[in-house]
């Protein structure tokens, strides 16, 4: 079917044509159809088959067609960023596309001046709780990885969310996109769905498992695979030699950096050195270089790369992008990269299908192995993709063709039915008015996806001991057969954190005394579900001990009476002194060092930190004014990682905390000091420099300093000119300039 032949709105198939897309692929021919006449649809086929082309017709359709409003929503930020530029094409047939993921504690009302929104099912999900009024304009739900739902994390979001907006406009249309999923039927009954599934790719698949020198194909092909000395690297060469590229998956983020690291040195056997913009600023963060961001950069140089979550966002995006460019050949990856953003490659190659969970070593899901090979294969670049797994025997071999080759995908399950979880879904199904009691409750929980796939008897009980825990901890209230949120409850729900979460804030700031450390504050927030504690070794034992025992007094929240439950408590102090040690300066190599913790899960500790420390200034004017200004200044002191005496520094533009300390150190302590500093000593300061230094004397002084921003440039020459005479015997100083 060409595109030029659907009913589509004015100027909509020209842009497609211009895109290249002059014919829709057979399952996209199958589920158009629906997509167009307003039906539910459950579209589930294999990775890179045009899943995502189905719904931004369908968005179309509603927004320029029926005056609708449509939301897409995503699982990743970066799958976010990646349909908003796919979406922002469109925006010259006068619609108007916007990406939210980011405020949790936000109405967003400007989005109700966009037609097609982005959002994370979190962001989705906080802009229900905070009723925002355009949402009753929505007119098309995306939900883009609905096989999610399996996950334990973000699975409930998205399933909740879908029901809110079921219930809150039963006239909407709701569109699943998956990849190939066991029961796609189950889900597509669920939501009153048209089913479209399909084996069908643009690009054919072959999945083989590699042995004693050859690939063997489930499609009984075989290919001869030189074998050297390493069996993954003989595999890598072997693909790039015919102009492929590869990604790598491994089950362990340290595996990913040693073994990219090692094919870094070999690389240079087949492939030269590739130009590539930006390289040398991978290893910096704001003028802080990092271990892990050198060793990133080394690699790079030589077209290889790792990618793992401690990544910092800058330093992935660098690494996806030169890899589609074709600048890098052959990412080592751990598995979260198969969930993520469309970065296909000619062949992809699954070192380990086991991994370290709950104290042991499990298989991987048949599900992810396979996210994992629809990796391969480039639409439009190669013939065909290649998938391989490696074994070591003949046994292996077969275990691996037939568990997870021919293998059929698991049945996904949802996972709302357990009270850690019900607790902020049922607290903000009350506290936005969606139900109003017990019966108007259950009735909501009644169309689930948990309760279309099983019964609502395990969850009754589940919500009832759940309701109980909000009545007790006065998040709200019964009155006449009435479940009524109190201004605690919905505060909470507002603020988008875990119920318990709430009552461990709450009971740290009632607590909390005029003059009091921080560090209790931290430990409070480290204490919460809302943060993943980190793992407490044997050898941190002794250190975390005695950090309790110099600190006890600090802590706002006592340790627990039961001894068995110490050890979580040490490393909730443990998670808490990591955010302490970032917060007093210590350089990310040390946390490195010390934690174990990269630059990328640094951000991410100190993203959740920030949110809580924002969450506690909120509810302290409930339950403690004092503590109100305390931690404004701790949530700015953790966003850029600096003790008190450079909060004013790095307010600036282009400052971090390295940058900061440098100022500091050298005399240079507040916006005063950057207007009467020299500039010429501003911009040979270390880590500053003439563009940094004409930033900040603009930033200070406006137009009335632009003339002596300007004269850093002239400066700049000076000094090289200078520098470029010999020496004349006196000592020369950066201050001479």
């Amino acid at each position: 079917m060409r595109v030029d032949e659907l009913e589509l709105p004015d100027g909509v198939a020209g842009l497609l044509q211009e895109e290249g897309i002059v014919e829709l692929h057979p399952p996209q021919a199958e589920a158009v159809p629906h997509a167009l006449d307003g039906k539910n649809l459950m579209l589930a086929i294999p990775t890179a088959s045009g899943k995502s082309l189905v719904a931004y017709l369908a968005a179309l359709k509603h927004v320029l067609e029926r005056g609708g409003k449509a939301l897409y929503i995503v699982p990743l930020r970066a799958l976010a960023a990646e349909k908003f530029d796919d979406l922002k094409k469109f925006e010259t047939l006068g619609l108007k596309v916007a990406m939210s993921a980011g405020d949790l504690d936000s109405p967003d009302p400007d989005l109700d001046k966009f037609d097609i929104i982005v959002a994370t099912s979190e962001k989705a999900d906080s802009l229900l709780r905070h009723k925002s009024a355009w949402l009753h304009r929505i007119t098309l739900v995306v939900a883009d990885e609905v096989h999610l739902i399996h996950d334990p994390g973000r699975g409930p979001t998205l399933e909740v969310t879908l029901t809110k907006f079921r219930k809150l406009n039963p006239s909407l249309q709701v569109i699943a996109l998956s990849a190939t999923i066991k029961n796609a039927r189950e889900v597509a009954d669920w939501m009153d769905a048209r089913l479209v599934t399909s084996e069908w790719r643009p690009t054919p698949l072959k999945e083989g498992v590699y042995f004693d020198g050859e690939v063997v194909f489930t499609d009984n092909t075989r290919r001869e695979v030189r074998a050297g000395k390493d069996v993954l690297w003989s595999l890598v060469t072997d693909s790039i030699a015919e102009g492929g590229q590869c990604l790598i998956f491994v089950n362990t983020r340290r595996s990913t950096e040693s073994v990219a690291t090692k094919f870094a040195k070999l690389a240079s056997e087949v492939m030269g050195e590739p130009a590539m913009d930006g390289v040398d600023e991978l290893a910096g963060d704001h003028g802080e270089q990092t271990t892990i961001g050198r060793t990133l950069r080394s690699c790079v140089k030589k077209g290889v790369a790792f990618h793992h979550a401690g990544l910092t966002n800058e330093q992935r995006r660098f690494v996806e992008s030169n890899f589609k460019k074709g600048n890098i050949k052959c990412i080592v990856a751990t598995p979260t990269l198969a969930a993520g953003i469309n970065l296909p490659a000619r062949r992809v190659i699954i070192r380990d299908v086991f991994r370290f969970e709950n104290g042991g070593q499990a298989a991987i899901p048949v599900m992810e192995i396979k996210q994992m090979c629809g990796r391969a294969g480039r639409p439009r670049f190669d013939p065909y993709g290649e998938a391989v797994l490696i074994a070591k025997t003949e046994e292996e071999r077969r275990f691996l063709q037939d568990n997870y080759l021919l293998g059929e995908p698991e049945e996904i399950y949802s996972k709302l039915g357990s009270e850690p979880v019900l607790r902020a879904h049922v607290l903000a199904t009350l506290a936005t008015g969606t139900a109003s009691s017990r019966d108007g409750l259950m009735d909501f929980l009644n169309s689930t996806f948990f309760a279309y796939q099983t019964t609502m008897v395990g969850l009754e009980e589940a919500t009832d001991n759940v309701l109980d825990f909000l009545q007790e901890e006065g998040m709200i209230r019964s009155e006449d057969n009435r479940l009524i949120p109190t201004f605690f409850g919905r505060r909470v729900s507002d603020l988008y954190i875990d119920p318990l979460t709430a009552t461990k804030l709450r009971d740290a700031l009632k607590n909390f005394k005029p003059g009091g450390s921080p560090f209790g504050m931290l430990h409070a927030v480290c204490s919460s579900p809302d943060m993943m504690t980190m793992y407490l070794k044997r050898s941190d034992y002794e250190w975390v001990e005695e950090t309790y025992a110099l600190r006890e007094s600090e802590l706002l929240l006592p340790p627990p009476d039961d001894l068995d439950e110490f050890d979580f408590y040490l490393a909730e102090l443990k998670t808490a002194c990591s955010i302490d040690d970032w917060i007093m300066e210590m350089e990310e190599d040390e946390l490195l060092k010390k934690y174990g913790i990269g630059p990328g899960d640094l951000r991410n500790k100190v993203d959740v930190s920030e949110w809580l420390i924002y969450s506690m200034r909120e509810l302290s004017n409930i339950f403690n004014k004092d503590a109100y200004p305390v931690l404004t200044e701790l949530m700015t002191r953790l966003r850029y990682g600096v003790r008190p005496e450079l909060l004013d520094l790095v307010r600036l533009r282009g400052v971090g905390r390295a940058r900061a300390r440098s100022l500091y150190n050298h005399g240079v302590r507040s916006a005063e000091d950057i207007r009467n500093v020299d500039p010429r000593r501003l911009a040979r300061l270390p880590k500053i420099g003439d563009a940094v230094a004409k930033s900040l004397i603009e930033q200070v002084g406006g137009s009335r300093f632009r003339r002596e921003a300007d004269a850093v440039e002239e400066v700049i020459e000076e000094i090289a000119v200078e520098e470029a005479r010999p020496a004349d015997g006196g000592q020369r100083t950066l201050f001479d300039f």
